[in-house]
């Protein structure tokens, strides 16, 4: 991998469902890209701004919360409409703390299943993309098409991690690179061979974008990072693995417990 690379930050100006997220991309990309898109350029998304285009805004007052939402609610003091939304997009809850929800959504571990309050309009949550994999592959088909150049698409969404301060960049939609490239087998700086490493390259250009993009109104959704010299492929997809095979997941057990005390009964989690 080149060890000198650029990242450039893109304002499109506010992104409205609807919008042709490439669109915006090409029109940023003409005004704040040095020399437009070239071949290798690494693009990130930042899956808000994706999620907006696409239409993944839920305006909180259309919704009624069921009586398991409630009881969430009443657990871990949130908005109930917000609870109902959450169970609506994640696989299962495993837990949570005041204000959030510890969800699994698509085999990963994260809060309030993506929903997010922030970059929504007043009375409104944004929901992760439908399919972050699927879009990256269709974005990037569409602008190899019209600037005759091969590159990779990253959707970028940033969470926060375990026994760790703040956020950092994590890729949920990926194509034109590898997300993850094996390193068992290299030898390390004194002749050991690694038996563990695999790196998340996909989330480390996530991160680098992250300095870049801010997480408040910096109005910067896009970033391309150039210069890494990644060969680019026609793969699609992050690649994940099963809870049981994660240290951590698995270290605690097939599922973590939801605090006692969270819900009245069993029968208000399941109940209507």
């Amino acid at each position: 991998m080149n060890m000198a690379y650029s990242v450039f930050g893109m304002p499109p100006g506010l992104i409205l469902p609807g919008d042709s997220i490439v669109n915006k991309f090409l029109d940023a990309a003409m005004q704040s890209l040095p020399g437009s898109v070239q071949n290798g350029d690494i693009i990130v998304i930042a899956e808000s701004a994706l999620a907006t285009a696409e239409g993944r805004i839920v305006a909180l007052a259309s919704i009624t919360p069921s009586r398991r939402a409630i009881s969430y609610a009443d657990a871990f003091q949130m908005d109930p409409r917000l609870v109902e939304v959450v169970l609506s997009e994640s696989d299962s809850i495993v837990g949570g703390v005041s204000g959030f929800l510890l969800c699994m959504k698509n085999g990963t571990l994260l809060p309030n299943a993506g929903v997010d309050r922030s970059n929504a309009p007043d009375g409104c949550v944004v929901l992760l993309p439908a399919d972050p994999d699927g879009s990256a592959g269709t974005i990037r088909e569409l602008i190899q098409a019209r600037c005759v150049v091969r590159v990779a698409v990253i959707v970028a969404d940033s969470r926060v991690h375990a026994i760790r301060s703040g956020c950092s960049g994590v890729a949920i939609g990926c194509a034109g690179i590898e997300s993850v490239i094996e390193e068992r087998g290299r030898v390390d700086l004194f002749g050991k061979p690694l038996q563990m490493t695999r790196r998340a390259v996909a989330d480390l250009i996530s991160s680098a974008a992250e300095i870049v993009m801010g997480e408040a109104d910096e109005g910067i959704p896009f970033t391309v990072l150039r210069g890494l010299g990644l060969p680019m492929t026609d793969d699609t997809g992050v690649r994940k693995i099963h809870p049981s095979d994660c240290y951590f997941m698995n270290s605690l057990g097939e599922q973590v417990e939801v605090r006692k005390g969270a819900v009245d009964s069993e029968q208000a989690l399941n109940g209507p």
